[in-house]
């Protein structure tokens, strides 16, 4: 017999009470504390750290153990933990210098929210299971609806990310397409089928061909539509697409344009492809993931026309609403649409009260309470806060390109219609990726790339909610430095 193994309990004798229950209030009370005290010291310095993580890889997965505690371990040694083995493996999104992917900042209110969210650890599926989170995010989804100006009629819920709401949006596409022959017959085996196509643009989120590999529609079924000089979907070239596939017996299914594309936020000519849509009975699901929250703005909703003849449209609060990640918001003209493709109920599900329920609306059954910390976030700041923070980024950005322009050194490689910079300088793609690691690498900022026509991009994404003009100069100041140290280096080696 093994003396370090643990004896056998039988299932008819009662565990110690030492080993049951959750942790003790009192431990818990302060434990929440100092939690308190490590979230609000974190955000207060935050911009004080290096923005990328110097860890290499594997190094915090050497420093844990490999085995499970089989003993239970005290609380403020955890947290010690967490501080000393987790913080230096972060990347820091948060940072007012995190200017690499569209900002993910999570604002106090929205921390605030999350962590309400983890206590009350309700699973919002049915309105019975939690008539308070159904209800919330109704009503916060519909104050969403009207600050961007889309028709009456349009309901929103809440997914994880847009991935989620896409995936969500191109189901139910498909089966109003095939009058929901799929929802019992599938599409594997069927002759009375031809391929179905979905049309997006070659600037277009990869969302687009995940969600076409999970449908059984395939990535050679997504259509990529050229673009124009500022990268926006050509109308023409999608009407021209759709016709040929017709004429080779392919079946057109949805249209995707994009207001505020990953690579240069670009603003797809929505209404124009609209026209094309409704001409060709097309889908049109409208990805605003990033740039659709602009619209919160007036002057950029005038920028963003034709929106409102979306089927679907999807923005996401965690991309530049400061709602700590994640959450997503899927609009739908067609409720029942969504209904009609995902409700299935069985009997340990049917319930009494409420005529909403959230499970209807997608493929997921366990919804987290994630309008909460939207809902918190809107109340805090307000819709004038809001609306003066997306201007303020603007603004920023705009500033970054008028000192790229100035600069001879450098030039812009896409406008800039919303809070994106892209841009490199006047050197080869080997000079500008080494400018960007080194950039990266010194710490007070972090910047992310893409390639253009070919050509490699640095891109400035500016929409935390802590970054300032000062941290705007600081990064341009860092920028132009480190350019000139490779052009020095580069002319001491030839």
């Amino acid at each position: 017999m093994n003396p370090d193994a643990s004896p056998e309990v039988p299932d008819d004798e009662p565990a110690p009470q030492a080993a049951l229950g959750d942790l003790p209030a009192d431990d818990f009370r302060a434990a929440m504390h100092r939690v308190a005290d490590l979230v609000a010291d974190y955000l207060e310095d935050v911009g004080e750290r290096p923005v990328m993580s110097r860890a290499e890889p594997g190094e915090l997965s050497s420093a844990l153990s490999a085995e499970a505690p089989r003993h239970p371990e005290d609380i403020d040694q955890v947290l010690d933990d967490v501080q000393r083995l987790v913080e230096p493996g972060i990347t820091h999104w948060n940072h007012p210098g995190f200017l690499g992917y569209f900002a993910i900042s999570g604002s106090g209110p929205g921390i605030l929210g999350e962590a309400l969210a983890a206590a009350f650890n309700v699973n919002a599926m049915v309105w019975r299971t939690s008539p308070a989170a159904t209800e919330l995010e109704r009503r916060v989804c519909a104050w969403l609806q009207r600050l961007l100006e889309l028709p009456e009629g349009f309901a929103g819920h809440i997914n994880d990310t847009a991935s989620t709401s896409t995936l969500v949006a191109l189901t139910a596409a498909r089966d109003a397409a095939l009058e929901g022959s799929v929802r019992h017959r599938g599409l594997a085996g069927r002759d009375d089928l031809g391929p179905l196509v979905i049309y997006t643009s070659d600037q277009a989120h990869s969302s687009v061909d995940k969600a076409a590999i999970v449908l059984g529609i395939g990535l050679d079924n997504v259509r990529r539509i050229a673009t124009d000089e500022a990268f926006r979907m050509d109308p023409r070239a999608l009407a021209a697409a759709v016709q040929e596939d017709r004429a080779a017996g392919r079946l057109p299914l949805a249209v995707m344009p994009t207001v505020g594309t990953t690579s240069t936020t670009a603003i797809d000519p929505v209404a124009e492809v609209a026209a094309v849509a409704r001409q060709e009975d097309l889908w049109m699901h409208v990805d605003g993931a990033y740039g659709g929250i602009a619209a919160i703005c007036p002057e950029h909703r005038a920028a963003m026309a034709g929106i409102e003849a979306a089927d679907s449209m999807v923005v996401n609060p965690h991309k530049w609403l400061f709602t700590p990640i994640d959450c997503s918001v899927l609009f739908v003209r067609d409720e029942p649409a969504l209904k009609r493709t995902f409700s299935l109920v069985p009997e340990y599900l049917k319930t009494q009260g409420g005529d909403t329920h959230l499970m209807d609306l997608g493929f997921q059954l366990g919804r987290r309470f994630r309008a909460l910390k939207l809902w918190m976030v809107i109340r805090t700041f307000g819709v004038e806060g809001l609306q003066a923070r997306i201007r303020e980024h603007c603004r920023l950005a705009r500033l970054l390109a008028s000192w790229v322009e100035d600069d001879p050194d450098f030039e812009m490689s896409a406008p800039v219609p919303l809070s994106l910079v892209c841009f490199r300088a006047r050197q080869d793609d080997p000079f500008n990726e080494e400018l960007l690691a080194r950039v990266n690498a010194a710490g007070p900022v972090l910047l992310s790339h893409t390639k253009l026509r070919d050509r490699y991009v640095l891109r400035a994404a500016v929409g935390n909610i802590r970054t300032t003009e000062d941290h705007i100069r600081q990064a341009w100041e860092l920028i132009r430095t480190t350019a000139a140290e490779l052009d020095r280096e580069a002319g001491r080696e030839s």
